[in-house]
This record gives structure tokens, C-alpha cells and sequence, in this order.
């Protein structure tokens, strides 16, 4: 019996990267095959979270997949029907906003875009700084497109950063297994401490 495939897709949102990693540990354990994805940010730029090559070596140990990090590499992911559903977290601000314009410069748009061409999931993670600003209008584009969930989230300082908004990354796994029956998990809006 065939794994199900999940496109893990990680996008800037550089101090969310443990988090994302747990996660990916996480369904793996599942049973999940998952097919690891770097946006050009993502893959590339050492931070003080995280070195763009330990990132790396960890996406392969936890997987056991390569990375897809280039635009070639991503093109086939639609055709081919690599992924049975495809998750972008953690979701930045600048991805939603090109990805809900038609703008696929990144392997993890690109991927975005192949995948959903194929009327699978497609789930959103989503960590913005401006959630509750100028992102606010594309999460909303987001909401109402077929084949999109979205991994429910919350302020996540509602004191210091009152515009910021970021998933549960605990609720991956709920999130996948809902999508792929075609359901929004719910509520959408996250408490605080779950």
C-alpha cells in the first residue's frame, strides 16, 4: 500500500524552524512519506536560528528524502503527481501574498502551483508578522480558494506585536488528516496554549 505524500514546504519564517522540524519528526512517525521543499530564503541564508546547512542535513535525516529546492526540481510536482497534499509552514507573508497573485518564483510556490493543479490539499501554516494587516487581505484570498486549509493560528503577542498572527504547529497533523477528507479543521482561530 502506497504512503500518502506530504509536501513539506518551508518558507522565511526563519524563528519557526524547530517547531516545523518537530512537526515533520511527527509525521513521519505517522506514516507519512514526506517530500521536503526550501523556498530560496529558507534554503539559503544562515540566521541566528538556524544554519541554512544544518537546516539542510536535518530535512534529510528526518525524511530520508533530498530537498527540492530549485524551480526544476519543483515543476514535476504537479505532473507527476508527487504529493497527496501539500503544506506550506511555516506560511510567510511574502509567500501568501505572491502565491495568491500568480507569482511562482520560489520551489515552494512552484510547488504550490503544480500541486494544486491536481485538485489536492493544499494546507497553510501560516506566520506573518502583518497577519492582521496588509497580510490579512491575501489570508482572506486564501480562505475562499478551493482545495486550501489552513493550520488554525493565533496572535502570537497580542502586547508587543498586536498585527502578528502564527499557527498551531502542534495542530499539523489534525489540519492533514482533516484536508485530505476536504474539511477545515476547526475552530479556525486558535486558544491560547493549545
Amino acid at each position: 500500500m502506497k504512503k500518502t505524500t506530504i509536501g513539506y514546504a518551508m518558507t522565511g519564517s526563519f524563528c519557526t524552524f524547530e517547531a516545523n522540524l518537530k512537526q515533520m519528526e511527527e509525521l513521519v512517525r505517522r506514516g507519512y512519506d514526506v517530500l521536503p521543499l526550501l523556498s530560496y530564503n529558507a534554503g539559503e541564508l544562515d540566521t541566528r536560528f538556524m544554519e541554512a546547512c544544518h537546516l539542510r542535513q536535518r530535512l534529510k535525516d528526518i525524511t530520508g528524502n533530498e530537498t527540492i529546492d530549485t524551480i526544476p526540481a519543483a515543476e514535476p510536482v504537479g505532473p507527476k503527481k508527487m504529493t497527496d497534499l501539500f503544506l506550506i509552514s511555516p506560511a510567510s507573508g511574502n509567500t501568501m501574498a505572491k502565491l495568491v497573485n500568480g507569482i511562482y518564483d520560489t520551489p515552494v510556490l512552484l510547488g504550490a502551483k503544480s500541486h494544486l493543479r491536481n485538485d489536492r490539499p493544499l494546507v497553510i501554516a501560516v506566520s506573518t508578522n502583518d497577519g492582521l494587516s496588509m497580510a490579512a487581505q491575501n489570508i482572506g484570498r486564501l480562505l475562499n480558494w478551493r482545495n486550501v486549509f489552513f493550520v488554525p493560528f493565533r496572535q502570537d503577542d497580542p502586547v508587543k506585536k498586536p498585527r502578528s498572527l502564527v499557527a498551531d504547529f502542534s495542530l499539523i497533523p489534525k489540519t492533514i488528516a482533516s484536508a485530505l477528507c476536504g474539511v477545515q479543521l476547526q475552530p479556525l482561530l486558535a486558544k491560547d496554549g493549545e
